[in-house]
């Protein structure tokens, strides 16, 4: 979201000019499928977290320029809001002890980090929404100096004709009026990449899409927004809101949202772009001068500019991604579903049980996406978001059950099944997966640690501020000990 851009005014010409790049990528992207031009020998994994940042009184800080200069490691980058950042780590094979090494070097880059944010009056957190925020600090002038930021307020404001209405009826219920798509800062992410080949590509984004309800519902972190307990994983309707071009009119008609679950299962890559094309008017139409058929009529690689910027304004919870690294071509699923934290081990927990799942998913002879309706896997999805842990799911012959009971009964063995196919060692996948077996046997997460610490609070007479506050200096205890957050102590 972050890249830069120039040019801040659009002209009807360039919007006609960037759809027909668009186009004319995408029949390149369908050559190149066809002629196999793409890198998938040594598959590549890859990680992002986004983070907040926080004052020494757990309110948040508006500092992410000052930061990111303290830190001045180019692994930091900036995030939609003045009170985020994202550190974006570098790729590596899971094979080789990845997923170790991405938590060692995650926890090496903030604790290098952190005495040089503390240093100007700040702190930064791994939490799914910030419970200290309110409305107030969403506002237009506290999103990041980026000029891509408010160019795409200013764009999916000028598609809606109109202010934003946030109605998410959860526990408790929030209402509120927007001008300007900075609520959205308030989402944190993690953002997982598989490198897959082009053949494999559906298999693994249609088992991505199959588990997202689960993923959801055992990674829950984020239960408070703006002071309200609303769902266990309140990203999911807020994000889903926060970026929506369309009118209610609109809505009624069926026009399908930017930030989509999707509505069926694919067959290949090319599927998901022409979906982008056929569905999604361009909110930045930005086009280069590349002739993306003469490149490749070349013997080159072309980038695919148009193609990709519009595939990064359309908000897919699992996004195909294109992409040209050291010369070579290749395609990646970035699972976007999860929340940040609540610690390292437990992003990285996370992370394995999901690259476990899809790799053993997609290796099947009879693939799980040809058991169960695409209704019920987003169906899953709104019930992980809203209920967490204690979600009830449908699985294939199972039938509907508890998240947490499916995972222990069924996908645990599945994930360790798969991170032995992407040649992860017994001891490395048991270390994770151990967590998110504990996790679910024990009911906790991130937001039933959450909620629960804030209830005892307010149950010993704390306001719900005072509680939030409270339970958000436990958390940071926790967040630094990384010990996995079903092991944490009574806030």
């Amino acid at each position: 979201m972050g890249a830069e851009v120039d040019q801040t005014t659009f002209t009807r010409e360039d919007r006609k000019r960037h759809r027909e790049k668009v186009r004319k990528g995408l029949d390149v992207l369908a050559r190149m499928l066809t002629e196999s031009r793409f890198d998938f020998e040594r598959p590549m994994a890859g990680l992002e977290i986004e983070l907040n940042l926080v004052d020494h009184d757990c309110e948040p800080a508006m500092r992410n320029a000052e930061v990111l200069a303290a830190i001045a490691d180019p692994s930091f980058v900036t995030e939609l809001g003045r009170f985020n950042i994202e550190i974006n780590v570098a790729p590596r094979r899971l094979s080789e002890s990845g997923l170790t090494l991405f938590e060692e070097s995650v926890r090496r880059a903030l604790n290098e980090a952190d005495p040089r944010v503390k240093e100007i009056g700040a702190q930064t957190v791994m939490v799914g929404i910030l419970p200290t925020l309110r409305p107030e600090h969403v506002q237009l002038d506290n999103l990041s100096e980026n000029p891509r930021y408010s160019l795409l307020d200013q764009q999916i404001f000028a598609a809606r004709g109109e202010d934003l209405e946030i109605v998410i009826d959860g526990v408790e219920r929030l209402q509120l009026i927007s001008d300007t798509i900075a609520p959205e800062a308030a989402c944190t992410s993690t953002q997982v990449h598989l490198q897959v080949s082009p053949d494999d590509f559906s298999g693994y984004w249609n088992a991505a899409q199959a588990i997202a309800g689960i993923q959801v519902a055992v990674g829950a972190n984020s239960p408070y927004l703006f002071g309200r307990e609303l769902y266990a994983e309140s990203r999911i309707p807020l994000f889903e809101q926060t970026t929506d071009t369309r009118s209610e009119e609109l809505k009624v008609q069926g026009v399908r949202p930017r930030v989509w679950f999707g509505e069926r299962w694919i067959t290949s890559i090319f599927d998901l772009f022409e979906e982008n094309s056929r569905y999604f008017p361009a909110l930045l139409p930005i086009s280069s001068d590349e002739d993306p058929v003469a490149v490749l009529d070349a013997g080159g690689v072309p980038s695919l500019e148009e193609l990709r910027l519009h595939n990064g304004t359309v908000y897919r919870w699992n996004r195909p991604v294109y992409d040209v690294s050291d010369g070579k071509p290749h395609l990646r699923v970035e699972n976007r579903v999860l929340p940040a934290g609540p610690t390292v081990v437990d992003t990285l927990a996370n992370a394995a049980f999901f690259a476990g799942l899809v790799r053993a998913f997609a290796d099947d002879d009879r693939p799980v996406w040809s058991q169960m309706s695409f209704q019920a896997a987003s169906e899953n999805f709104v019930a992980g978001s809203r209920h967490g842990i204690n979600a009830e799911v449908y699985w294939p012959q199972v039938g509907h059950l508890r998240a947490a009971e499916l995972v222990v009964r069924k996908l645990l063995p599945r994930a360790a099944e798969g991170l032995a196919l992407w040649g992860v060692s017994d001891a490395e996948s048991g270390r994770y997966l151990d967590i998110i077996e504990r996790r679910c046997l024990r009911g906790v997460n991130g937001a039933t640690w959450q909620t629960a610490a804030v209830g005892r609070r307010e149950a010993a007479g704390e306001s719900r501020d005072e509680a939030l506050h409270g339970m958000l200096r436990s958390y940071l205890d926790g967040m630094h000990s990384n010990e996995p957050v079903h092991t944490w102590e009574a806030a």
